[in-house]
């Protein structure tokens, strides 16, 4: 697997933590909020936590900061 930056492939994309704590509080999903508070960086690679965003169903599009340019 190459590390090149392609437009398919970036290396990294992240979105704001507070982004996703904001959207997982308007569904009323107040402890998990927390615990992506506590336990995930400002920064958060979506590549790197793709499960975890599935699992919390978050679509990293729709969220604005998930541009690649952080």
């Amino acid at each position: 697997m190459s590390d090149q930056i392609s437009p398919d492939h970036p290396t990294a994309v992240h979105i704001d933590r507070a982004e996703i704590v904001a959207l997982l509080r308007s569904r009323g999903m107040d402890e998990r909020a927390d615990w992506v508070d506590r336990e995930l960086p400002a920064l958060v690679d979506i590549r790197a936590n793709e499960a975890l965003l599935r699992m919390l169903r978050i679509d990293p599009a729709a969220i604005s900061g998930a541009d690649g340019r952080h």
